[in-house]
Formats: C-alpha cells, sequence, structure tokens
C-alpha cells in the first residue's frame, strides 16, 4: 500500500508531555473529531476535481468488504448543539429530489466499485426518520440489489422522540424493510435547557410513547443518545437526564460529550471547564454500571447486552478494524486505507452543490485528500478512542508496522504517566487515561496537528466565533 510523501508539517517531532498538556488545554477542539484545523493540517494534500475518478478508483482497489452509511440531512429543527451536515428550513419540503439523487450516487459508486460486501450499513442524519417511509424501503432495496451481505447485516437508523411517539407507521416499516437497530436522541429532558436548545418540541412527554412503539414495531436493538458538558448544566439535572433514560430500559446508551465547534452556542465553550465535564462523566459512568450497563474506560456506549458493542455493524467495524466505508448524501464522509473525502455541503450545509454536481454526473465530492501515513493513523486510532482502546492486528494489518514502531515515544509515555495500559488484543485507556482524553487523544495526532494545538491558545483563539458565525448562517 502505498500513501502520499508528508510535507515538512507533518515530519516534525514533539515531545508528548508538551502535546499532552496541549490537547488537555485544548479540551473542547481535541478529542475523536479528526482532523483539527482542517485547511491548515489537510489542505496541502487536497486532490483537484478532475482527479477525483481516477483517486477513488486507485483508493478502493483491492477492497472488496467495507461499510456504508448514507446521510439524510433533514430535522424538524436545526439543534443549538448540532454540529453535523443539516439543512435549512426553507429545504425541508425537497425530500423526494433528496433521495432521487442519492439514489443516483449509490448507482454511480456501484458502477465504479463493482460487486462488494457490506459488514456495516448506518441511516443517519440528520433524522433519517424525518422523510417518508417509503423513500427509506426504497432506499434500502437498492442498496440490497447493489451490494451483497445485507441480509447478514444489522442496518441502523436514527429518530427522535417525537417522530417515534406520532408516527409509530414508520417504525413498523423500516423492520419491515430490514431495518434492525434503532437509536433515539433524547439528549437532555429540563424544559429549559430543551429550549435553549431549540429541541423543546421532543421533551419527555414523547418518551414513553416513542418507547412502546418501537417496542410494538419489534425492535429489540435500541439505543438512547443523552448530551453532558452544557453551560449551566448541574450535577442534578444531568442525574435527572440519565435516570430518565434508564427507566427507558434501553439495550444500550451512548454519552456524548458537548462539542461547540461549528454550533450556534460555540461562543459558550468557555463556560465550561474540564472538571465539570469531567464530574458528570464519572457520574455516570458510576451510575450505568451499578444499572447492569458496561463499557471499558474511554467507550462511550454502554450495553446491558452480554458480549454485545452496543453500537451498530457499522460503527463497530469502522471503530475496531479501521474499515473503509462509502459515504453517500449531503456532506457525507467516504474512508479508505489511503483517502478520505467530504461530499458536497459539508461546509455550506444546502442542497444546491450536491444536486449539481451528481446532475452533471460527477462524484458529489467537495474536498478528496490523498493523505499520509501519519494522518490515516492517527484517523483510525481517534475513530478507535470511541471504544477507549486501539485493536492492536486490526491497525498492523491496515498499516503493515505494530503500534510500537509507529508511536514509541508516544506510547513510552502514555504507559509510563498510567493513561494507557498493554492488553492481550489491545493498546486501552485506563480511568486514569479516561480523565485526560483530550491530551491521550493529542498524543497520536499527526505532527502539522500537534504544531497547530501547541499554538493554539484558548483564551485567545478566534476559531469558535468563526464558526458560530457560519452556524448560524447555514441554519437560516
Amino acid at each position: 500500500m502505498t500513501w502520499t510523501t508528508p510535507n515538512f508539517a507533518d515530519q516534525q517531532s514533539f515531545s508528548p508531555q508538551s502535546v499532552f498538556e496541549a490537547g488537555e488545554r485544548n479540551h473542547h477542539v481535541s478529542n475523536t473529531a479528526y482532523p483539527i484545523a482542517h485547511e491548515q493540517t489537510w489542505g496541502p494534500y487536497r486532490v483537484g476535481r478532475a482527479q477525483y475518478r481516477e483517486s477513488l478508483q486507485q483508493a478502493f482497489a483491492g477492497i472488496d468488504n467495507l461499510c456504508l452509511y448514507a446521510h439524510i440531512p433533514f430535522c424538524e429543527k436545526r439543534c443549538s448543539f448540532c454540529e453535523y451536515t443539516v439543512v435549512g428550513r426553507n429545504e425541508l419540503n425537497q425530500t423526494q429530489e433528496y433521495m432521487n439523487r442519492l439514489y443516483r450516487e449509490l448507482d454511480m459508486y456501484a458502477e465504479l466499485l463493482g460487486p462488494r460486501r457490506l459488514w456495516g450499513f448506518d441511516i443517519g442524519g440528520g433524522t433519517p426518520s424525518f422523510v417518508e417511509a417509503r423513500l427509506i424501503a426504497e432506499f434500502m432495496e437498492r442498496v440490497h440489489r447493489r451490494f451483497e451481505g445485507m441480509d447478514q447485516l444489522r442496518v441502523s437508523i436514527e429518530t427522535t422522540p417525537s417522530i417515534a411517539a406520532n408516527q409509530p407507521d414508520k417504525l413498523v416499516a423500516y423492520r419491515e424493510c430490514g431495518i434492525q437497530r434503532i437509536s433515539m436522541g433524547i439528549q437532555v429532558i429540563q424544559p429549559d435547557l430543551l429550549l435553549l436548545l431549540n429541541r423543546d418540541n421532543n421533551g419527555v412527554e414523547h418518551h414513553h410513547q416513542a418507547v412502546a412503539n418501537l417496542r410494538a414495531a419489534g425492535f429489540d436493538d435500541f439505543n438512547v443518545d443523552v448530551m453532558y458538558g452544557f453551560a449551566g448544566q448541574s450535577l442534578a439535572s444531568w442525574q435527572a437526564t440519565l435516570e430518565h433514560a434508564l427507566a427507558l430500559n434501553p439495550e444500550a446508551i451512548t454519552l456524548y460529550r458537548m462539542r461547540y465547534k461549528l454550533t450556534r452556542i460555540s461562543h459558550q465553550a468557555d463556560q465550561v471547564s474540564l472538571d465539570q465535564v469531567r464530574q458528570l462523566a464519572r457520574w455516570a459512568k458510576k451510575r450505568l454500571a451499578q444499572a447492569g450497563y458496561q463499557a471499558n474506560p474511554g467507550k462511550n456506549t454502554f450495553t446491558r447486552v452480554p458480549g454485545d458493542t452496543g453500537t451498530s455493524d457499522y460503527i463497530s467495524r469502522r471503530v475496531i478494524e479501521g474499515m473503509p466505508y462509502l459515504g453517500l448524501g449531503l456532506g457525507a464522509q467516504t474512508f479508505t486505507h489511503t483517502t478520505i473525502g467530504y461530499n458536497d455541503g459539508a461546509v455550506g450545509k444546502n442542497l444546491l452543490p450536491y444536486f449539481r454536481s451528481l446532475d452533471a454526473g460527477n462524484f458529489p465530492l467537495q474536498d478528496h485528500y490523498q493523505l499520509p501515513l501519519v494522518h490515516m493513523m492517527a484517523k483510525m486510532i481517534c475513530v478507535s478512542f470511541y471504544f477507549g482502546e486501539i485493536d492492536r492486528q486490526a491497525f498492523h494489518d491496515k498499516f503493515g508496522r505494530t503500534l510500537e514502531q509507529a508511536y514509541p515515544a508516544e506510547i513510552d509515555y502514555a504507559v509510563a504517566q498510567g493513561l494507557m495500559e498493554w492488553k492481550p488484543r489491545s493498546l486501552a485507556m485506563t480511568t486514569h487515561g479516561e480523565d485526560h482524553f483530550s491530551g491521550l487523544c493529542a498524543l497520536f495526532h499527526a505532527p502539522s496537528v500537534k504544531a497547530y494545538l501547541l499554538g493554539r491558545d484558548p483564551e485567545q483563539a478566534g476559531d469558535f466565533h468563526k464558526h458560530r458565525k457560519l452556524a448560524l448562517r447555514v441554519a437560516g
């Protein structure tokens, strides 16, 4: 396998101690969302549009097994904490037009790649259950025709409490077309915080009916998302949210720490300290363990099903194996062994660029990067940290070297400081490492990203303000 030659910025080396401290200082941006300072650190590796098809063919050559993600960018409302690609209010009536383009993109990639086997498939957003159920069923049927392995997959979809409570026929339709897993975002339950987050239409009055409907539809693999780390969110408030989630008795509960970049409330980031975040996380993990939900240190999805990851096949394969995945839809990401691409709409969050590319017969890529080894390894490790550990064999299989060969100084530091420990199959976070998640992530970033963190003063950084202005503009 051949990777792009790194530029000068990605051939530097830095003291693990200084990088760890920089990650801790910049805890709101140093996390699993890799890379940081995208234009600065990845910009030199951008591929021109004229080379997209050739680059994609080379990147997918020899990849017989992959995952699939389909992005549906519509929502009832855009939540104030949302960093994802969601279209504005004036485009919510274009679901049929959007799905037609999504079908077209699927066909284009299927023709480019030929027969491939899927090992994971997620339909996310946005809120994919916003669109008519028949459109989801038609898309499922098209994927069945284009890829192998669908009969063995645990396909996952996302919904909201209000949709699940008020449109039970959609849930029945999902099960009938082969979707086995569903995830529902509760996030928080306090009315004042829900109102602040522009999520007051998904309050607790919907939750129990939503769960009853999805159970009646036949879903026995159900995840609930909850969020912490908001400005003004007290420990008591967080405790009430988690207790409520436990009372719904899902198979899995996923804890998401608020990430402020690219959101309409990014200006509140400096109101939330690392100590506050740690307090909320520690209590939640202790309470979940008491309730029979298990996860190793660093893992953010807790499950009560023995031997199960609690996540979809798509997430599990990505996290553990670093399996390549094809992303379809507005702003979706595609990941191979040597490249990463982002679809049209990832920045502007509107449908027109995506529509234009597909209508012209072009792959709807906004940015496509052929990356050096240091960035591809960093991306895999950041994703691995969703489960709190790096699979040693999977890393070696993907990159042709051991973790010790790739990161000798960083691993020596992490192990000596009690942040990580060797296990038979993995290099895993300790409980101490979990408390220092941001610094630990930074250790494995590529040199150009480390340099950015080392030079970034969180007290003076203007990037949150810039991202908030963008988020407010595209939200409509």
